[in-house]
């Protein structure tokens, strides 16, 4: 499999437990990492056979600005879910999604979760 690599898409979202994080957007980055085939487009050059890296990250996007969750594992799966379904030929995909705030009393840039996701036999 092939991988197309999009980093640093900044989103505002509201995701988080604490009651301060659930009051107010903040400042979310993703990380996609989708293995696809991409021998058709290599040989072709032709747009139609790659994958949509707008589309995609559009996709992403929006669930991170538009729906809520508690955990990042939770924004990370939905993102992947997504993506999954959004278009046939990606077989898998890999999140990043980083916390560029986080609530905690120590000195820390962000925290993040990873998480890959297959696409299912036969589906």
């Amino acid at each position: 499999m092939d991988l197309i690599q999009l980093r640093g898409l900044r989103v505002v979202g509201v995701h988080g437990v604490l009651p301060e994080e659930r009051e107010r957007a903040q400042p979310f980055e993703v990380d996609l990492d989708i293995e696809t085939d991409l021998s058709s487009a290599g040989a072709s050059d032709h747009l139609d056979d790659t994958l949509d890296y707008g589309a995609l990250t559009a996709i992403a996007e929006r669930v991170v600005a538009e729906e809520s969750y508690g955990l990042l594992e939770r924004v990370a799966a939905r993102v992947a879910e997504a993506l999954l379904d959004a278009d046939e030929r990606v077989a898998s995909v890999t999140v990043t999604v980083w916390k560029l705030r986080p609530p905690v009393p120590m000195q820390l840039d962000r925290a993040g979760v990873r998480i890959t996701r297959r696409r299912q036999a036969g589906g």
